[in-house]
């Protein structure tokens, strides 16, 4: 049995929509506190309302309308953070977009707005977070990055790709200089997960993916929450600088009949 997270201080950046809003949900089903950030005040207000309702301790789920690319924002929603939660125990640093570009057609705004917010915006978000965290004493950061980038690529997500990768290089320094402080510092790599995201890439895509994974299915935002959630506790408090890929198996076969043999063999 884990020791329970129950109380603990968790900011959830794009905590909104999609994965940063699973692992909030796993967060708040299992006790913590929980705020959550997204550009959009209308949406984060109503994510927050619905996960408040399926929180373990109702009343204890909020959000507040942050854009992480803004150093300003950050700092402010860590200041609130600590305000409304008393501290800051967890950073689960997810907030990041993905548009489609192909690399000849890239402009610099479409190259700036993914590194802003899913590379500046992670180191600025835990920059802003530091001080709450290092008071902690058991500090937990917990980047949402990507198989796509770290792991494998994909057309159209070149600046994606390097923005997710950018994030571990990132991680791997940061858990040296926050070791001292008792911060930890890791990573969950998704593969494909079943979000508005990826259902506006339409059911050829998930099903030509789900084809394409050794357990036949797309992911939950669960399956990440739950992962976030192993890394924030205190059982996984002797690993930092690490990485959790949460694919079911989709980066392990060489080839797609490497699948069907398996299943032949079976």
């Amino acid at each position: 049995m884990f020791t329970s997270i129950a109380g603990r201080a968790v900011l959830v950046t794009g905590g909104s929509r999609g994965i940063g809003k699973g692992i909030a949900s796993v967060f708040a089903r299992n006790g913590a506190k929980v705020l959550i950030t997204g550009r959009d005040s209308d949406v984060a207000r109503a994510a927050a309302a619905e996960l408040d309702a399926l929180a373990a301790n109702p009343g204890e789920v909020s959000f507040v309308q942050a854009d992480v690319s803004s150093r300003e924002d950050c700092r402010r929603m860590a200041a609130i953070a600590q305000e409304r939660l008393g501290g800051i125990d967890v950073l689960c640093a997810n907030a990041g977009v993905f548009p489609d570009s192909r690399l000849a057609d890239m402009t610099e705004e479409m190259l700036d707005e993914v590194l802003g917010t899913n590379l500046k915006g992670t180191v600025f978000s835990v920059q802003a977070c530091l001080p709450a965290l290092a008071r902690s004493g058991r500090g937990r950061v917990i980047l949402t990055s990507s198989i796509t980038g770290p792991i494998t690529g994909y057309p159209g997500w070149t600046h994606y790709g390097a923005s997710k990768a950018g994030q571990l290089g990132f991680m791997r320094t940061a858990a040296i200089e926050l070791a001292p402080s008792r911060i930890t510092v890791n990573a969950v790599l998704p593969g494909n997960i079943i979000t508005e995201g990826l259902a506006e890439l339409g059911e050829d895509y998930a099903a030509h993916m789900a084809a394409s994974i050794p357990l036949r299915r797309l992911g939950s935002v669960d399956d990440i929450g739950y992962a976030a959630l192993f890394l924030a506790t205190e059982e996984a408090g002797y690993i930092t600088g690490q990485t959790i890929v949460v694919d079911g198996g989709q980066v392990l076969p060489e080839t797609l009949e490497a699948i069907a043999a398996a299943e032949g063999g079976g």
